[in-house]
């Protein structure tokens, strides 16, 4: 599958779940803009059909090659990121899975129903990173104590597979070049923005800075019929700055990241 095909299906199944995205993107489009992607994310459970492990071959067919790996101790999470080897502008890739065995026992009893319905095959081809859930409909009460304890666990037992944010490169805007003009732009707009450690997480020291806007809202249905209004996918910004050797940071840092899955948060 061509890199563009893939993108475009990720951004089509996306922004059914997060149409702020489009509109944000039309807003800079508006001021004469070329939205470029800095990054897409994804998020999974380890030690399952999906575990990162069986999705990065996909990700290697694509011409993906890895870069990166991270650890979020307190988010019980690992990652690790990407970039293509030949196609500069291709968006990087930032992959996250759950280390469920480090939550506690009732939501592991949880998400194991859930993965205990994925196929053990289910990794075929690029299509598996738009394929949203593939369990039934998890109840209202096991997703609420999912809450409690895991926020990235909840939103991926009722969203599933598919792209949890993308990320405009302010890097390639220039009537808002800062990310201060961006957020003061969206907030201009009505957007509510992630103030999770505030406004802006990193710094030109860091060499790089992030933020983004909080989740979309969708109202889904649980097994019971019940039906809840949760979070969906968010959009995020990224400043790449250069390094004393000259290049662009093109990697990630972890403590931005710990924030930024904050996005999703019920709560917020």
């Amino acid at each position: 599958m061509p890199v563009d095909q893939f993108f475009a299906s990720l951004w089509d199944t996306y922004t059914e779940v997060a149409p702020q995205a489009q509109r944000i993107q039309a807003l800079f489009e508006q001021q004469g803009e070329q939205v470029i992607n800095d990054h897409i994310a994804f998020r999974t459970f380890a030690n399952s059909p999906i575990a990162l492990e069986k999705l990065e071959p996909v990700l290697e067919s694509l011409g993906y090659q890895a870069y990166g790996a991270f650890r979020f101790d307190s988010k019980h999470l690992k990652a690790r990121c990407y970039k293509h080897e030949s196609q500069e502008n291709a968006p990087k890739i930032f992959l996250s899975e759950l280390l469920t065995e480090e939550l506690p026992e009732e939501c592991q009893t949880i998400i194991d129903r859930l993965v205990a319905q994925i196929p053990s095959d289910v990794v075929k081809g690029p299509e598996i990173f738009w394929s949203k859930c593939l369990w039934q409909p998890i109840a209202e009460q096991d997703y609420l104590t999912l809450v409690e304890h895991s926020e990235y666990a909840a939103w991926l037992s009722t969203m599933g597979m598919q792209a949890n944010h993308f990320t405009v490169s302010i890097n390639h805007l220039t009537k808002t070049p800062t990310i201060e003009q961006v957020n003061q732009l969206l907030m201009d707009e009505g957007y509510t923005l992630n103030q999770t450690g505030g406004l802006v997480k990193g710094s030109p020291e860091l060499y790089l800075e992030q933020s983004s806007t909080m989740a979309d809202k969708v109202s889904v249905t649980f097994a019971g019929g019940e039906t809840r209004v949760i979070p969906s996918c968010f959009y995020e910004f990224a400043l790449r700055h250069k390094q004393p050797n000259g290049e662009l940071f093109d990697s990630f840092i972890e403590g931005n990241a710990d924030k930024i899955f904050d996005s999703t948060n019920a709560s917020s």
